[in-house]
């Protein structure tokens, strides 16, 4: 027997069944990936890779290089601010941050054309930046790979802007009016969904693309498993730095699931919280 196909009775539930379609037809518009961002996280997890080289690809996008300098140059990362070249800030910092300080420049607030909701989205996005240190330092403290968990901390939320920016455009095309309240519905319930399919349409390693799954759904014992259970729990230490919700304080962080599949004790915890200030510093830095 044939299900029978309900039929919207509302503007919110037509635009909710476009949005279905546009997610299960791929139309969903993702930005392209710059190609010098792409080709540096590549370069960044290759033995053989050198400083100069790092440095050379980057200089190919003048505006991305001046960003990586301002960025290396800040108190978070050289206290001196003393780095005249890239090829020295790579030799400094490392091929591995100098990726990750090339992506977070050009995934910005900026990538998505989201008109009225740009302050919502800017925040998400500093959310999203905070989350991937904060990952980063508890997959070192767990063992796990701490450069999936910085990337998949990084783009565990980039669903988000990117459902805004098509509900916004197939209301317009429909002529629609919407409410705040309907687009953030809308944005939670899909962001997952999108967040997996913009990944893999930018082609990030298999190890991140299973990372920014729920830990919960992901085998345990796997590593994928512990780095979204790091990305999980950077983001929960995001919200509490961010002072943007109240459900949280140090003892129900110390207390998290996700922690404690990443075998961590009290003192270990302890110890990561004690870092906020080093975060703040350094999302500053990544924010300039």
């Amino acid at each position: 027997m044939e299900k029978e196909l309900s039929v919207p009775n509302t503007v919110q539930d037509s635009l909710e069944q476009s949005l279905n379609q546009a997610i299960f037809e791929g139309f969903v518009e993702v930005p392209m990936l710059p190609e010098v961002t792409s080709q540096a996280l590549t370069l960044a997890h290759e033995p053989e890779t050198s400083a100069a080289q790092m440095a050379e690809l980057i200089e190919r996008d003048q505006s991305l290089a001046g960003h990586v300098m301002r960025i290396a140059n800040s108190a978070a990362y050289t206290p001196l601010a003393n780095l005249v070249s890239l090829q020295q800030a790579v030799a400094r910092l490392g091929m591995i941050v100098i990726s990750e300080i090339a992506l977070a420049a050009v995934l910005g607030a900026k990538l998505f054309n989201t008109p009225g909701y740009e302050d919502h989205v800017e925040f998400n996005w500093q959310h999203a930046l905070a989350t991937s240190l904060w990952a980063k330092e508890i997959a070192n403290e767990g063992g796990v790979n701490s450069d999936a968990a910085f990337l998949a901390g990084l783009l565990h939320s980039i669903g988000r802007p990117a459902v805004l920016q098509t509900v916004l455009e197939l209301a317009r095309q429909e002529e629609r009016t919407l409410t705040p309240e309907t687009v953030y519905r809308l944005e939670n319930k899909y962001s997952q969904q999108v967040t997996e399919l913009v990944v893999n349409r930018w082609g990030m390693p298999v190890q991140v693309r299973e990372s920014i799954k729920p830990f919960e759904q992901l085998d345990a014992n796997t590593e994928s498993a512990k780095i979204a259970a790091a990305v999980h729990a950077g983001s929960r230490f995001a919200t509490y730095m961010l002072d943007i919700a109240a459900e949280d304080d140090k003892e129900t962080l110390m207390d998290l699931t996700a922690l404690e599949l990443l075998g961590l004790d009290d003192i270990q915890i302890a110890q990561l919280l004690d870092k906020e200030e080093v975060i703040q510093q350094r999302l500053a830095g990544l924010s300039l």
